[in-house]
């Protein structure tokens, strides 16, 4: 039973006595370390819910995300053009690469990458004879990107995709899973996530080849050898038997989690529809999102109620809130990075950044935690 001063998250794990019990049959046949029956029917699952020949499960996104640039053959001198609005996981491998990222902007109506600033970096690259290796679209906030159009724009060059959905399983794009439209795919089951491993991602991909090149350098690039011999430099990735298991578990709840969190989202919106100046994270027609998040904006020109004086309020009763994603472009370890925003002298990640702010959204938030949330959102902005 929940009580009014108990604190309320942004993003807690929701669990349940079905992942209890797989985790005590990885305990119980002894299958603890990163390897069995669990890894490979969870990635069997997992490609099967997402519509991919297949899946690798890995330790964490951020590992997925490395190992798809590896898998591209991405190294020094490359250039990976990225969407801006997002978490740091997203570039930080194309440093482990010793590739330099170049910054997309969002566009208003999905919040993710920019057809219109992608088209221009394209052209300045091909112009300048050096086009990028890859393109990272991320679907940011559990929404996907305007896939057709950047696929296009990608095609026209041949850049291949990958895309980061850590946010977005469960989303769509048209009737296509997100995550499956690029040359390859990553999610995150983070302990925040729409489900859970506690930490894990996976890579998915129709190339079989290249996953299974992903498998064996997940596992320290070993050879097909009764020595251990290794011929490549690899990695340690691979996700336990243990998780894997609580990720079965979790994958079979997906369409509960997505449908919870959009009823979340739908009642934070229509409870406060009134206040002209909150709007919402908009859902374009061809996107299905997981709403993995609630995200409003706070209209300057209406309210001078903020994000962070609206963040303090909810932390003041024990409620978690977070400003949107800090760009990348704007971040101290990128000073100096080339970036397109969505217009010349409109960058609307910017503006989201400025202006929003995550609510608490996970799929075990009751109504009356809502309500709490809500009143306070009232009350504050009433002055």
């Amino acid at each position: 039973m929940n009580t009014p001063d108990e604190p309320i998250l942004l993003s807690p794990p929701h669990m349940g006595e079905e992942e209890r019990a797989m985790v005590t049959e990885a305990f119980d046949t002894n299958w603890i370390a990163p390897v069995g029956p669990h890894i490979d029917a969870f990635e069997k699952e997992l490609a099967e819910k997402v519509g991919t020949r297949g899946a690798v499960a890995l330790s964490s996104g951020t590992a997925a995300l490395h190992l798809a640039l590896r898998l591209l053959d991405i190294g020094e001198d490359d250039t990976v053009f990225c969407s801006t609005l997002t978490f740091i996981a997203s570039v930080n491998p194309v440093l482990y690469q010793g590739a330099g990222p170049v910054f997309i902007d969002s566009e208003p109506v999905s919040w993710n990458m920019s057809p219109a600033a992608l088209e221009r970096a394209l052209a300045d690259a091909d112009r300048n004879g050096k086009l990028p290796a890859a393109i990272m679209i991320v679907h940011i906030y559990g929404q996907s990107a305007d896939m057709p159009a950047l696929q296009q724009l990608a095609e026209r060059y041949g850049v291949p995709i990958v895309e980061d959905a850590a946010e977005s399983l469960g989303a769509f794009c048209g009737g296509a899973a997100s995550g499956t439209l690029g040359r390859f795919g990553i999610y995150s089951f983070n302990g925040n996530k729409i489900i859970t491993t506690s930490g894990g991602g996976a890579l998915v991909s129709d190339d079989l080849e290249a996953l299974a090149l992903a498998r064996k350098l997940a596992t320290q690039g070993r050879d097909p050898a009764e020595h251990y011999q290794h011929s490549t430099m690899a990695y340690n990735y691979r996700l336990s038997n243990v998780l894997a298991g609580i990720g079965r578990a979790q994958l079979v709840k997906l369409e509960d989690r997505v449908s919870r969190r959009r009823t979340i989202f739908d009642r934070y919106r229509d409870s406060l529809a009134d206040i002209d100046a909150i709007a919402w994270m908009p859902e374009p027609n061809w996107s299905r999102g997981n709403r993995w998040l609630s995200v409003c904006t706070f209209d300057p020109g209406k309210t001078a109620v903020t994000p962070e004086r609206m963040m303090l309020a909810l932390r003041a009763e024990k409620i978690e809130a977070r400003p949107v994603w800090k760009p990348m472009h704007l971040q101290p370890l990128f000073e100096g990075v080339p970036y397109y925003p969505h217009e010349d002298g409109y960058s609307v990640s910017d503006r989201l950044f400025e202006t929003g702010l995550c609510l608490p959204s996970g799929s075990a938030l009751t109504e009356a935690q809502q309500d709490r949330v809500i009143d306070i959102m009232r009350r504050t902005m009433a002055g």
